[in-house]
């Protein structure tokens, strides 16, 4: 089963990969806080549209225009203990059937939104090394601590320069660099186990750029988390490879941040745009 869903994963992140690419391809261009209001405003809208067709749109509007009714029937016989009551257990009954309506639509986008963080974490989450700045990659080995390590090397590139030799930690099973970025642009970093080569993507620029902290594991969680690298298959000595980007800091568009303000906005947006697509919530 755990098979089944990483090769879904990886399936889902190929579609996701090549739609993002074209559809994303302006933050590279734009100020941060301008793409992501953006992007925002343009998955509230999106997602509302997609609430509409996937729910029961007249379900919806009889149980809301039952709530009101029951709440106008509150403040116009509040001295009605019996009338209070019942209409109180009416408006609860008619939220947990808003709910139930709204289940549906959810579990659909479900699938969408988790594909749309993967790609918006790739411009938002970390931001790209910079000519001169110094980071660590790491390789992550399969097997227990105490089996035998093979051979491992980092190919020699102009992308980077190597700070010294690398280091082991033998209780994880990880084999560390310390780096020095030299030029700007997507390059390629090769790690050769036994022998045998696995690369790793490597960005560097002052602005944005798809930025792919890590190299995943065959897990459909790393695989969905980290879209932008094919994924290390079963059987392979390597597990992973990571790269340790800077944050970037921005409230709008900034690491972490990037995540509320997506939501916040999206919630929004969607509101905003109710009444234009006729959509009930």
């Amino acid at each position: 089963m755990t098979d089944v869903a990483a090769h879904l994963a990886v399936w889902l992140n190929a579609v996701a990969n090549a739609v993002g690419r074209f559809l994303l391809a302006p933050v590279a261009i734009l100020p941060g806080w301008l793409s992501a209001t953006a992007v925002a405003a343009l998955s509230g809208l999106l997602l509302l549209w997609v609430f509409k067709h996937t729910s029961h749109q007249r379900a919806i509007k009889r149980v809301r225009d039952d709530i009101s009714a029951h709440l106008l029937a509150l403040k116009l016989f509040q001295e009605s203990t019996s009338v209070t009551f019942r209409a109180q257990g009416r408006i609860l009954l008619g939220a947990l059937r808003l709910l139930v309506l709204a289940a549906r639509p959810m579990l659909v986008m479900a699938v969408p939104v988790g594909l749309l963080w993967g790609q918006l974490a790739l411009w938002y989450q970390a931001r790209p090394l910079r000519v001169g700045e110094e980071t660590v990659m790491t390789l992550g080995l399969c097997g227990e601590p105490d089996a035998s390590w093979p051979h491992v090397s980092l190919r020699p590139t102009n992308a980077v320069e190597v700070m010294g030799e690398p280091v082991r930690v033998l209780s994880q099973r990880e084999v560390c660099w310390a780096i020095r970025a030299r030029e700007e642009g997507y390059h390629r970093l090769v790690v050769e186990v036994d022998g045998q080569p696995y690369g790793k993507e490597l960005a560097v620029a002052d602005g944005y750029l798809r930025v792919s902290a890590q190299r995943p594991a065959w897990r459909w969680s790393d695989i969905l988390a980290h879209p932008a690298e094919p994924p290390f298959r079963p059987g392979e000595p390597v597990r992973s490879i990571r790269i340790d980007y800077p944050t970037r800091d921005s409230w709008t568009s900034g690491t972490d941040r990037w995540v509320v303000y997506w939501l916040a906005l999206s919630v929004v947006a969607a509101w905003c745009f109710r009444p234009w697509l006729k959509v009930h919530l």
